[in-house]
């Protein structure tokens, strides 16, 4: 009997088998896979959005004048980030509006059904309250892919922080994690550091192992397994509750 897909994952080998990756921004895959998609020879990296929220905050801060230059930026410091892993994955990009997703999602689902057809499996954010988008793409993957999903560690909140790199623990869900050698810490740093627009938020962490584990059943109409969101705390137009009424009428 061949093992559950996180256990391949965290075992360090090759994998050939079609595989997608769906994530909800530029930088999700240097943040959480930068180790996982060289090894990956037959993957597809989905983005969701295009990294730039319709509310200019974020990039009027950093010098941008409107949200297109934004996410252009974005795209190049993807670019960028991918060359310093050593990847190079078959490429879709939705461009959604970033903080958007859920109201969306009906037509996010249709377009995974297609896109994942035929994979393996399906590794993507779990439902934390992180990010709302993070949110929606573990929805939209469960409603598309019925094959087996796997969730990679994220970013959550925790006695009242931010956590990164790991999961909210869940009984039912076995987690597998794998050690980044020293070659592969500087790698994934080179990859994170090319994300120079989200420096601020990324800070000085970086990751010392990479953690999956296969996708629990949730409840997206409940709060978070963590018991609230931490994108709540930011004051975003869109709120936990918000994003849960929308989710329940997908």
């Amino acid at each position: 009997m061949q093992p559950d897909f996180a256990t391949r994952l965290a075992s360090g080998e090759r994998i050939e088998e079609p595989v997608a990756i769906v994530v909800a921004h530029p930088d999700d895959e240097s943040l959480w896979l930068g180790t996982v998609l060289n090894r990956l020879s037959n993957a597809t990296l989905i983005h969701l959005t295009d990294g730039a929220p319709r509310d200019m905050r974020d990039a009027a801060r950093l010098g941008f004048d409107t949200r297109a230059a934004y996410a252009s930026a974005r795209a190049r410091e993807l670019d960028a980030a991918l060359a310093a892993l050593g990847a190079a994955p078959r490429r879709l990009a939705y461009r959604f509006v970033d903080q958007n997703l859920v109201f969306r999602v009906a037509e996010l689902i249709e377009r995974l059904r297609g896109d994942l057809a035929g994979m393996r499996a399906v590794i993507t954010h779990p439902y934390e309250g992180g990010h709302p988008d993070h949110d929606a793409a573990a929805l939209a993957v469960r409603a598309a892919f019925p094959g087996e999903v796997i969730e990679f560690a994220c970013y959550h909140l925790a006695d009242g922080e931010r956590v990164f790199g790991r999961f909210w623990p869940d009984p039912h869900a076995l987690e597998h994690s794998r050690l980044l050698g020293a070659e592969e810490q500087a790698r994934v740093d080179e990859a994170i550091r090319a994300h120079a627009t989200q420096q601020e938020v990324i800070g000085g962490w970086r990751p010392t192992e990479e953690r999956w584990r296969r996708a629990p059943r949730y409840d997206f109409t409940a709060v978070p397994p963590p018991g609230a969101a931490l994108y709540d705390g930011f004051g975003w137009a869109l709120t936990s509750a918000e994003w849960r009424k929308r989710a329940a009428s997908c």
